[in-house]
């Protein structure tokens, strides 16, 4: 995610030549619109990754509740999430990429401007931005969502998955069943996924 601090002036410089002649976003991926339907992993991290989500659980949850809101309006599918103290990542299905992107960034202004003022932070830099990658199969989907309910265990805030309060991992377990859920954790491993994403 930082990989640009270790470019060199001229890299960094050849890069930003090349993105403005294929018409990219300077520093950050393409974000290219579906024509239908398809599901996503977003997720977006606290800038150098300080604990600004998590300063207090009140802040957590009320955070969490803006953006299951954001991902559950009309043409918007909501299928897991979860929100940490400096990241947050969440499955969800749209035809509207771009539209979603541009209300995420909207989210994280009012937050930041939210969050500075109660932290006498003014001008601090809260986000990193929101990254988006499209999911390709079915096997891709589960092994995110699975990915997205073990992230509190992989980063140490909790022992289970039902343990962490800000994730759909709790319902999803009812849902579906430990029995089914565990099978599912075998068939559809995370493995290397999410390496140098969030750390």
């Amino acid at each position: 995610m930082y990989e640009w601090r270790k470019l060199t002036t001229k890299q960094r410089d050849k890069l930003l030549t090349s993105r403005q002649k294929n018409q990219r976003p300077w520093h950050s991926p393409p974000h290219f619109e579906p024509d239908a339907p398809q599901c996503f992993h977003l997720s977006a991290a606290c800038y150098e990754h300080s604990p600004i989500i998590g300063t207090t659980p009140s802040r957590m949850e009320a955070f969490e509740a803006e953006l299951i809101k954001l991902f559950s309006e009309s043409g918007r599918t909501l299928h897991a999430w979860c929100i940490l103290p400096n990241h947050w990542h969440a499955l969800i299905q749209t035809e509207m990429l771009k539209e979603t992107i541009a209300k995420i960034g909207r989210l994280h202004g009012r937050t930041s401007f939210k969050w500075n003022n109660e932290d006498e932070a003014r001008g601090r830099k809260c986000w990193h931005g929101c990254a988006d990658r499209r999911i390709r199969s079915d096997a891709h989907r589960f092994a995110v969502q699975n990915y997205i309910h073990h992230n509190p265990v992989k980063h140490g805030y909790a022992e289970r998955w039902e343990d962490w309060a800000f994730s759909s991992a709790t319902d999803y377990l009812e849902r579906m069943g430990r029995d089914a859920v565990v099978a599912q954790w075998k068939k559809y491993p995370v493995l290397e996924m999410g390496v140098g994403w969030d750390d």
